[in-house]
C-alpha cells in the first residue's frame, strides 16, 4: 500500500483547517499552528492516521467483510460514489436514515419493497388495471426509496468498518456505528470532535481535492485487501472441497449425522524395518506352535472313560476267603 508524500498533501490543501474561532479544543494535538485566522493541520498526524486506516481496511477486506462509505456533503458526493463503485462497497450520499444500522431488519424490508416495485412491468400493470393515481404513487415511492437507500441495497448485514467524511455532520451515523460496534474511520477538520471516531485522519474535509486524495488512498487499501481475499478463496477452495467430502463420507450410515470415531493413525514402517523384523518374527512363530499345544493340553477337558467292550465277558469276582470273612 502506497501513502502520499507530504508535498502531495500540501498540493491538495489537506493542511488547511477551519477558522480559529470555530475550532474544537480536543483537536489541539492535531494542529500544527495558525496562519492568520486559519488553523494549520499537522500532516504527520494525517499520515499516521492514514496508515492506520489503510492497515485496518486491508485486514477487513482480506477477511471478506464489508466497508460502508458515508459522505453527504454536496461537493464530495461524487467522490464517495466513485469510491463505492471502485471497491464494490455500499455508500450513503443522501440523508442518513435513522436506524440504518440499529434497525437494519426494517431497512432490508424497505429494500425488498424496492425490488417488488422494480419487478412490476408494463404487462403486470395492464393486467392489474392500475389507474394513473396508483401508478404515480408507485413511481414516487420507488424514487424515494432509491434516493435514500439505493446505495446500500447490496449491503446484506451490518458492516465491519465505516468511513465518514466530516463526522460532525454525520453525527447520527457515527452514533449508530459506535452503538453497533462498527469501527469508525473519520476524515475530520479542526471543528470536529476526535473522540467520536476510532481512527482519526485530520485533514480538510471541505475541499474536493483534499477529500479525493484521502478517499482514493483508503479505497486502494480496500481493493488490495479484497484482491488478496479472492486469491485466498481460489487457493483454499480445493482443500475445503476435500474436507467436505471426507466429512460427508464419515457421516454416512446410521450415525444420525455424527462423525464415526476413528483410531489414531500409526506411523507406517519403512522397508528396512520390515526386512529386519521379518526373520526375527518367523523364528518365534515356529516354536510357538508346540508350546501352545503343550500348554493347552492340560487345560483341555478330560477325555471320557473307556466303556467296556460288550463282547468280552466280565471276569468273575474272586472268591472271598474264610479268613477275610471272619476277620
Amino acid at each position: 500500500m502506497e501513502t502520499p508524500s507530504v508535498q502531495a498533501l500540501i498540493d491538495a490543501g489537506v493542511h488547511y483547517g477551519c477558522r480559529a474561532s470555530r475550532w474544537n479544543p480536543r483537536m489541539r494535538e492535531y494542529i500544527h499552528g495558525k496562519n492568520g485566522a486559519v488553523h494549520v493541520i499537522n500532516l504527520r498526524e494525517t499520515l499516521r492516521g492514514l496508515i492506520r486506516a489503510q492497515n485496518l481496511l486491508f485486514r477487513v477486506a482480506s477477511e471478506g467483510k464489508s466497508v460502508l462509505w458515508v459522505g453527504t456533503k454536496r461537493q464530495i458526493k461524487g467522490v464517495v460514489i466513485e469510491a463505492g463503485e471502485r471497491t464494490g462497497m455500499p455508500v450513503v450520499t443522501e440523508r442518513w436514515i435513522g436506524g440504518t444500522l440499529t434497525n437494519f431488519s426494517v431497512i432490508r424490508s424497505r429494500l425488498k419493497r424496492l425490488e417488488q416495485l422494480e419487478a412490476i412491468d408494463e404487462k403486470a400493470i395492464l393486467e392489474q388495471k392500475l389507474n394513473k393515481k396508483e401508478l404515480s404513487f408507485m413511481a414516487r415511492e420507488q424514487r424515494k426509496i432509491t434516493r435514500n437507500l439505493g446505495g446500500i441495497r447490496e449491503m446484506k448485514s451490518v458492516p465491519t468498518a465505516m468511513i465518514v467524511v466530516d463526522p460532525s455532520r454525520e453525527s447520527n451515523a457515527v452514533r449508530e456505528a459506535r452503538k453497533m460496534g462498527v469501527v469508525v474511520i473519520g476524515i475530520l477538520d479542526t471543528d470536529c470532535n476526535p473522540k467520536d471516531v476510532d481512527i482519526v485522519i485530520p485533514g480538510n474535509d471541505d475541499a474536493l481535492k483534499s477529500v479525493r486524495l484521502l478517499v482514493e488512498q483508503l479505497a486502494g487499501a480496500v481493493e488490495e485487501g479484497w484482491r488478496q481475499h479472492d486469491e485466498q478463496l481460489k487457493a483454499v477452495s480445493p482443500a475445503e472441497r476435500s474436507d467436505q467430502e471426507s466429512e460427508a463420507s464419515a457421516t454416512d450410515g446410521e450415525g444420525g449425522g455424527e462423525p464415526r470415531p476413528t483410531r489414531p493413525s500409526r506411523p507406517m514402517p519403512t522397508m528396512q524395518e520390515l526386512d529386519q523384523s521379518a526373520p526375527e518374527a518367523a523364528a518365534p512363530s515356529e516354536e510357538a506352535a508346540p508350546t501352545a499345544v503343550a500348554t493347552e493340553s492340560p487345560v483341555a477337558t478330560e477325555a471320557p472313560a473307556a466303556e467296556p467292550d460288550p463282547e468280552e465277558p466280565e471276569a468273575p469276582d474272586a472268591p472271598v476267603s474264610d479268613s477275610s470273612a471272619n476277620g
